[in-house]
């Protein structure tokens, strides 16, 4: 089937459009570099014509509160009128475990803005919940690093997942029958958020100091011990954070 992957040229679309293809799909990826603009409509009818399915790992380039919100409000709303207008029968989104319990950020906010327009504007669709990939974590440490050098961090629960097991999650979905709901993926194991980054930015030799604080914000959210962690249901990646950081070096 072809299969459309907005966003197909980043660090999780770029994995998928290489699973697709290997097992036969016709996997195209769409970007503004290849002349598909979500937020203006360019190039959307042209990519979309005889695609099966679209899937939107796209993200915003800016994660200011109005940015953010504009990117996906606009962009979602763009790509699911001309894939009605096209004929496609399954919309597939990339989102966040938690998504819903982080609503005092102004990034999650708009995750849950793209959700809602997702499920209400009439395209079958499957959404994917993800936790936090360990690519993310030097970003998650910058965020929360303060001007004394130290890495503030609530001690909460978080299962991590890598990217490669992102992308077959996703591409699972894509090829799948449409959920019409949500499905969460997670790493194998869980560590506490604090103990995460400490151990990642020791094994780049970083010498900035994690703080557990309960009251660090998370992107602007406050967390509680469960916020970051997935159901009981979730599907669980094989790869390991251990060995991923072992990899890195």
């Amino acid at each position: 089937m072809k299969v459309v992957v907005i966003g197909g040229t980043g660090l999780i679309g770029s994995k998928l459009v290489s699973k697709l293809a290997e097992h036969g799909h016709e996997a195209v990826p769409a970007s503004p570099d290849s002349g598909v603009n979500t937020l203006t409509g360019e190039g959307l009818a042209e990519v979309l014509e005889d695609a099966a399915v679209v899937v939107d790992v796209s993200n915003s380039p800016s994660f200011a509160d109005d940015d953010v919100m504009t990117f996906f409000r606009t962009s979602t709303t763009n790509l699911l009128a001309a894939e009605k207008e096209a004929g496609v029968g399954h919309h597939v989104a990339l989102s966040v475990v938690g998504t819903d319990r982080l609503q005092e950020s102004g990034y999650f906010r708009a995750k849950q803005a793209q959700e809602e327009l997702i499920k209400e504007y009439g395209v079958p669709y499957s959404i994917v919940h993800s936790t936090q990939f360990f690519e993310f974590m030097k970003g998650i440490a910058a965020a929360a690093t303060k001007d004394d050098n130290t890495v503030h961090l609530a001690p909460v629960k978080i299962r991590p997942i890598c990217s490669d097991d992102v992308a077959a999650a996703v591409g699972r979905a894509a090829v799948g029958d449409p959920l019409n709901g949500v499905v969460e993926v997670a790493g194998p194991d869980t560590f506490r958020l604090d103990e995460l980054i400490g151990m990642r930015l020791a094994a780049m030799n970083d010498t900035r100091t994690v703080v557990p604080d309960p009251r660090a914000p998370y992107y602007g959210a406050q967390l509680q011990e469960a916020t970051l962690l997935p159901g009981a249901d979730a599907r669980i990646g094989e790869i390991r954070f251990a060995d991923w950081v072992a990899q890195q070096q």
